[in-house]
């Protein structure tokens, strides 16, 4: 997937938890001009570190330069570029829809489908959360919205790189 700046990048950087940390690794992009599409943060295992998951949409180039200039932080330890690499991706999104009586029904419908899940019944809307990658985000979405989308909240894209393999039977069921 390609955006105005080029292509999607998925970067999972790991840093020392500690205050200034998020803003320096944000100035980087600001500084360039380069919109960071999504941003998760959060402790690790390790209370001292903490793990960002970015997406961004640039030139390969201008992404290296990036990853270097990263790399150079003192507070960064890690810099994980997934373009490219076979990795999990998700997103947690809750969104309230409108559920009169007539669309009550399908909307449960479509909820099945996705796998998500009714978190809250409001008298005229239902709290609907759900998770996925980028393209079933945008499905269901996309198809709630003749029904009526009220509110979104999303978290943004978290990713992990999958567990390299050995071996050609390894491999079978990767997906």
């Amino acid at each position: 997937m390609s955006g105005r700046n080029g292509h999607r990048h998925v970067l999972s950087l790991l840093v020392d938890n500690e205050p200034g940390v998020l803003a320096r690794v944000v100035g980087l992009f600001s500084g360039r001009g380069f919109n960071i599409e999504s941003l998760c943060v959060a402790e690790t295992i390790d209370p001292s570190t903490s793990r960002i998951t970015l997406v961004t949409s640039g030139h390969k180039g201008i992404i290296e330069q990036i990853k270097k200039q990263l790399n150079k932080l003192i507070n960064v330890l890690k810099v994980h570029d997934h373009t490219g690499t076979q990795y999990v991706e998700r997103e947690l999104v809750l969104v309230r829809v409108k559920a009169d009586a007539g669309s009550r029904a399908e909307l449960l419908r479509m909820v099945d489908i996705f796998r998500a899940r009714v978190v809250d019944v409001g008298t005229s809307s239902y709290m609907v959360e759900v998770t996925g990658d980028e393209g079933k985000i945008e499905a269901f979405l996309n198809l709630l919205k003749p029904i009526g989308v009220m509110e979104v909240a999303r978290t943004g894209s978290i990713a992990m790189a999958r567990e390299k393999n050995k071996g050609k039977e390894a491999r079978n069921g990767q997906n």
